[in-house]
């Protein structure tokens, strides 16, 4: 047997350890209201020492954010939930960026035909008389050295 034999078989690829830097950035302080990473209180502390805690007992990140909400509530999350009410948080903003767009494309050629419609008429106005263009004449003649 050779070396390949001394290894055990490959295993499937482990997930990777959690981490209070990138836990930090994505839950909240429930005091100051602001992300944990930055938060400077007490409770912000204690919080760190919860999730240190539960990084010390190989939970994942998915594990400790409902630990957290389990014991602190759902504003120790830094974005809303993707089910339920909380889901309008997502969608209302996707909304009114659709209706602004469905809104310009309708009104923009709107806007720019009743632009080009009202410059149209000053362009063609009526031309100068005859009259018109010898007084023009003279009074640039006049003018001219």
């Amino acid at each position: 047997m050779g070396a390949l034999g001394a290894f055990p078989a490959a295993t499937p690829a482990a997930t990777p350890r959690a981490s209070l830097p990138a836990i930090e950035r994505r839950v909240m302080c429930v005091t100051c209201k602001i992300p944990l990473i930055v938060a400077e209180s007490p409770q912000a502390d204690r919080e760190r020492a919860f999730i240190r805690g539960l990084i010390g007992e190989g939970e994942s990140e998915a594990q400790i954010e409902r630990a957290l909400v389990s014991q602190y509530g759902p504003a120790a999350l830094g974005l809303p939930s993707t089910h339920g009410f909380d889901l309008t948080a997502y969608l209302v903003p996707i909304a009114a960026i659709l209706a602004l767009l469905v809104t310009l494309a309708v009104l923009l050629p709107r806007w720019r035909r009743h632009a080009r419609d009202r410059a149209t008429p000053a362009a063609a106005a009526s031309p100068l008389t005859a009259a018109d263009t010898a007084r023009l004449d003279a009074d640039l003649a006049r003018f001219d050295p």
